[in-house]
C-alpha cells in the first residue's frame, strides 16, 4: 500500500507542475492566421500599436485622417481629421484651416499622446508640395509633426520639422521626439520638456526608419538613399555607422538590444546585424520591395511586408528562417505587432487593414 500511495503522490506532483501558458509560447512557434479585415474611409500608409490597447492607421492625403482602433475588438475608436489652424500656433498669418497628410505615428511612453508626421501641408501659401524624388535643393514646402491628445482624440500641438517628414519615434525615457525628413536629408530632435527642436542632425539622402535603444542612449536611423545605419549618441549627438547594405528602409531592435534588423527595400531582403560583435549575422530575401518591419515582444519573430510581392513574411529571428509568407493584399506597406493581443496588423495601401492572430 505504501508503494501505491507513493506512485499516486508522484502523479499528483507531476500534475502540479505549471505548463507553459499561451503568453509564454514563443511567437516563432506560432502561425499567423487572418482574423479580421478592416475597411472604411482609409488608405493606410502605416499602422502603429500603442501597446496599451490602441492601434492607429495614418491615411495620407487620400483621406486626410488618422483612424484609431480598439486593439482587442477592432472597433473604430476615433477618426482624427488632419485639419489645423496654423495661426492658432503662430505659424501662419492666415486664419484658414490647413490640411496635412499623415504618414507614420509613434506613441509617447506614458500613453498620453500619439505623434504623427505629415508628408505635406495643404492651404494658403503651400503650393510646392513635396515629392518622393527630391533633395534639400528642391525647395519643396516644409511640413509639421502633429500631437494627438489621447484623452480627447484632438490635435493639441504641432511642431515645424522639415520637408516630407516620414518616421517619428519617441525615446523610451520620454525626453526626445525624433523625426526623419525625407527631402531635407536630416533628423529633427524635439525636446519634450521645451516642446522645441533642439538639434538638427544631417543624415544624407532619404533618411527614414528610426529605432531607439531601451536605455534611450542611442538612436538608429536608416539612410535609405545610401547603405548605412546612422548610430546617433543621444547624449553627445555624435554619430557612428553600420554598413548594413543598400537601400535600408525600416529598422527594429531586439528586446535585449543585442541585434538590429533592417529591411533592404530594393533587394527585398532583411539584414540582421549583431551589435555585440559588430558583424552581419544574416541576410535573407523575403519578397519584392521589403518595406516595413515589426518584431514580436519576445524578440523571437519578425514580421515583414513585401510591397511588390503583396505578402507578409514571418521570420524566426534566431536563425532568420522564413516561417510563413502569406498573400495579404495588393500593396502591403505597413506592419505593427500588438503585444497585449499577440496580433500582427498589416496596412494595405489600397484601403484596408489585415489583422492576424499568432497562435
Amino acid at each position: 500500500m505504501r508503494h501505491k500511495y507513493s506512485i499516486l503522490a508522484l502523479v499528483l506532483a507531476l500534475c502540479a507542475i505549471p505548463t507553459m501558458s499561451q503568453s509564454e509560447v514563443l511567437s516563432s512557434d506560432t502561425k499567423m492566421t487572418l482574423i479580421k479585415t478592416i475597411t472604411g474611409a482609409i488608405s493606410p500608409k502605416s499602422v502603429r500599436s500603442s501597446g496599451t490597447g490602441l492601434v492607429s492607421a495614418h491615411n495620407m492625403m487620400y483621406n486626410h485622417s488618422v483612424t484609431i482602433y480598439d486593439a482587442q475588438t477592432f472597433e473604430l475608436v476615433a477618426t482624427v481629421p488632419d485639419s489645423v489652424q496654423l495661426s492658432h500656433y503662430g505659424y501662419s498669418q492666415s486664419t484658414a484651416t490647413f490640411k496635412g497628410a499623415p504618414v507614420e505615428g509613434a506613441y509617447s511612453p506614458d500613453g498620453k499622446y500619439l505623434y504623427v508626421t505629415n508628408y505635406a501641408m495643404y492651404g494658403p501659401g503651400y503650393d510646392h508640395e513635396g515629392h518622393d524624388t527630391c533633395s534639400p535643393n528642391s525647395k519643396f514646402d516644409s511640413s509639421f509633426l502633429y500631437r494627438i491628445n489621447l484623452s480627447t482624440y484632438q490635435i493639441d500641438n504641432i511642431y515645424p520639422v522639415g520637408t516630407v517628414p516620414k518616421v517619428v519615434e519617441v525615446t523610451p525615457n520620454n525626453k526626445y521626439i525624433l523625426v526623419t525628413n525625407w527631402c531635407s536629408y536630416d533628423l529633427k530632435v524635439i525636446s519634450v520638456d521645451t516642446q522645441k527642436v533642439v538639434k538638427t542632425i544631417k543624415i544624407g539622402a532619404y533618411p527614414r526608419g528610426i529605432t531607439v535603444s531601451k536605455d534611450s542612449r542611442f538612436a538608429y536611423i536608416a539612410e535609405m538613399g545610401g547603405n548605412r545605419i546612422h548610430v546617433l549618441n543621444l547624449t553627445t549627438f555624435t554619430q557612428t555607422y553600420i554598413p548594413i547594405g543598400l537601400n535600408p528602409r525600416a529598422v527594429v531592435l531586439s528586446p535585449d538590444n543585442s541585434m538590429l534588423y533592417a529591411t533592404l527595400n530594393l533587394s527585398g531582403r532583411v539584414a540582421a546585424w549583431n551589435l555585440t560583435t559588430k558583424k552581419m549575422s544574416a541576410v535573407i530575401t523575403t519578397g519584392k520591395a521589403a518595406r516595413s518591419l515589426a518584431i514580436s515582444s519576445d524578440g523571437s519573430a519578425l514580421f515583414v511586408v513585401n510591397f511588390e510581392s503583396g505578402t507578409v513574411s514571418k521570420v524566426r529571428a534566431r536563425d532568420m528562417k522564413i516561417l510563413q509568407s502569406i498573400k495579404v493584399c495588393k500593396e502591403p506597406i505597413g506592419v505593427t505587432y500588438d503585444a497585449p493581443t499577440s496580433r500582427t496588423w498589416v496596412a494595405c495601401y489600397d484601403g484596408s487593414i489585415k489583422v492576424f492572430d499568432n497562435n
